[in-house]
């Protein structure tokens, strides 16, 4: 399947990203072959496949909930970049 380059920069425009005119043929190139790959999903009998199936069956384990010591200020702080006093230094969002 081929793409325009009005596509692709259309695209683009909506994940909100500035391609340069070499990335946009690169894009091009890009794309087309992955909606080939999807293409060719359609050619696929998944009449028997329920939609929720699972290549990989995940089980997870719960872990054991043990109560632990509180960090504590000095280990919290420990590998903040500022800090002032007991609390975490952040620049100012709001002026």
């Amino acid at each position: 399947m081929t793409l325009t380059e009005a596509q692709v920069r259309h695209v683009a425009k909506l994940a909100r990203l500035t391609l340069t005119d070499a990335e946009v043929a690169k894009a091009q190139g890009d794309l087309a072959r992955v909606l080939e790959a999807v293409q060719a999903l359609d050619g696929l009998d998944l009449s028997a496949v329920p939609p929720t199936v699972q290549v990989h069956p995940q089980v997870v384990a719960p872990e054991a909930d043990a109560p632990e010591a509180p960090l504590g200020v000095e280990r919290a702080l420990a590998n903040a970049p500022a800090k002032v006093g007991t609390s975490f230094s952040v620049p100012r969002v709001i002026g």
